[in-house]
């Protein structure tokens, strides 16, 4: 079977012939182009796609969102003062402004200064959420589908759910934290407005050529606990995963912190697979307990081995040890998917992501 059956085999609850591995190389091909070892266009041309086919690595992550923002009505402005990448929003209600920090050890950036810092900020945001606009932009999924051939899946972005946006990106979980507290009723209307836009985006989304879309949550349970999840992620999950299904593709979450605190409420919101997951000694849940978290649920698991046991802190015993215990939980529960969690860094090894598929021929059969 080709990387593309078994995946599909596995996602459509179908007997394949050994695990599907599926890599995400992303952050490591924007580090190998950073350093010049790669051209500047390297993960949009079909090279990229030979290059999975050579480490015999499955392909599907390319962390796209297939829309445009558009803002209206307000006066956007943007501009770079060395490594800073700033932005800052004037709108009727208030300016908003973030500034987000490259790093050349880390090849990625970071914000140092939040879209959203406090209550006073809710109408400005409340008002750019209501002005913003999303047009499709396909052209990369309608790309990939000619080049992915036998070695992947089509996947493609939702937006992040509500409450993950801005956990993630505007605002951080601090400041959310905090105004939550501090004004409840005005954080709740905000939310209203922002589900309202981000529905807008979905659609778009779901639209879109892709097989396959991820909310790319970014989750970690130790980050965000089942009250704020039942509150503010569950209905926007389920209500889109449902809408995925409907549509006759694959719905995915990204999950790449630790696992216990939220893995069950997870498993029950009718994703096809929660992505990126990260297994002891890096995470906080052994693999052999993943099936446990299930529950009566068919979600498939998808990842296995930590994003550091691709570099040289780890020596090969190990990593060959580890990939082999993962591989034997792997064949027996059948429901999952073996992949990086949650990528390959940049002080990555070519060799390790080619001696993955060694093993799962070695260990990975089903019997």
């Amino acid at each position: 079977m080709t990387p593309r059956e078994r995946v599909l085999a596995v996602l459509n609850g179908e007997s394949a012939d050994m695990v599907p591995w599926f890599g995400d190389l992303d952050y490591y091909a924007t580090a190998r182009i950073s350093q010049g070892a790669r051209p500047k266009d390297f993960k949009e041309s079909d090279d990229y796609l030979a290059w999975h086919r050579n480490l015999r690595c499955g392909f599907y992550l390319q962390g796209y969102f297939p829309f445009k923002e558009v803002i209206e009505r307000c006066e956007v402005r943007e501009w770079k003062d060395g490594g800073d990448r700033y932005r800052e929003i004037r709108t009727p209600c208030g300016n908003l402004r973030e500034c987000w920090r490259w790093s050349d050890t880390t090849y990625s950036e970071a914000p140092i200064e939040r879209l959203l810092k406090t209550p006073d900020e809710l109408p400005a945001y409340a008002y750019l959420l209501e002005h913003t606009r999303y047009e499709a932009d396909y052209a990369l999924a309608e790309k990939r589908g000619r080049q992915v051939g036998d070695m992947g899946v089509v996947l493609c972005y939702l937006p992040r759910t509500p409450f993950m946006r801005m956990v993630a990106v505007d605002a951080g979980i601090e400041n959310v934290t905090m105004i939550h507290a501090d004004a409840p009723r005005d954080f709740d209307a905000m939310f209203q407005v922002l589900t309202e836009s981000l529905d807008r985006a979905s659609q778009v989304a779901l639209d879109s050529p892709a097989e396959v879309l991820m909310m790319p949550e970014n989750l970690s349970a130790e980050v965000l606990g089942p009250r704020f999840f039942e509150r503010y992620l569950r209905d926007f999950q389920t209500r889109w995963s449902k809408r995925i299904l409907e549509r006759g593709k694959y719905s995915c979450i990204h999950m790449d912190g630790t696992l216990a605190g939220l893995l069950r409420e997870e498993s029950s919101v009718g994703l096809t697979f929660i992505e990126a997951m990260t297994p002891c000694p890096v995470g906080d849940l052994p693999i052999e307990k993943w099936p446990l978290y299930r529950g009566g649920s068919d979600t498939i698991y998808w990842g296995g081995i930590p994003g550091s046991y691709f570099t040289a802190l780890v020596d090969d015993d190990e990593f060959d040890r580890h990939v082999r215990a993962v591989l034997r939980v792997m064949t027996e529960d059948r429901r999952m998917v073996l992949g990086v969690a949650d990528q390959v860094p940049p002080d990555g090894l070519e060799r390790r992501v080619a001696r993955v598929q060694e093993l799962v021929e070695q260990d990975g059969l089903y019997r």
